[in-house]
């Protein structure tokens, strides 16, 4: 049986490859998807179709190279942790981005029930303007 760490670290890894199929393999239909305030994305989004639509749809057509690279997962149970840093230039002004970020999943019953975004949003509009 896959760990919450197996899982989400096979949804990092599905990212990587940009395959939303198997990013989205372990969402539960219920998922509660929080971006944090002040993010491009701002939100909580329930289901794996809100959050393509209003994240991945939304980074994917505004940032050119946005990307997460994982630096750390930290385990604590049903919630892992992942530390690590946002790229990309933003579209319409062609500035350049790096944050540092912190992600807290939650599973359940091998599905994620809950993301939560941790960034420094300043960086990001910084970026935007």
């Amino acid at each position: 049986m896959r760990t919450p760490l197996n899982i989400i670290a096979d949804h990092y890894a599905a990212s990587t490859r940009q395959d939303m199929a198997a990013m989205m393999a372990d969402v539960s239909p219920d998922v509660l998807w929080t971006e944090m305030a002040g993010f491009p994305c701002a939100g909580t989004w329930v289901g794996p179709e809100q959050v393509i639509e209003h994240v991945f749809k939304v980074l994917g057509s505004e940032w050119i190279g946005y990307r997460f690279e994982l630096q750390e997962l930290v385990d604590a149970g049903d919630r892992i942790v992942g530390l690590g840093r946002y790229h990309g230039t933003y579209g319409k002004t062609g500035k350049a981005m790096q944050a540092r970020v912190a992600h807290v999943w939650r599973v359940q019953s091998g599905k994620i029930v809950q993301f939560e975004q941790f960034t420094d949003t300043l960086l990001v509009a910084q970026a935007m303007t």
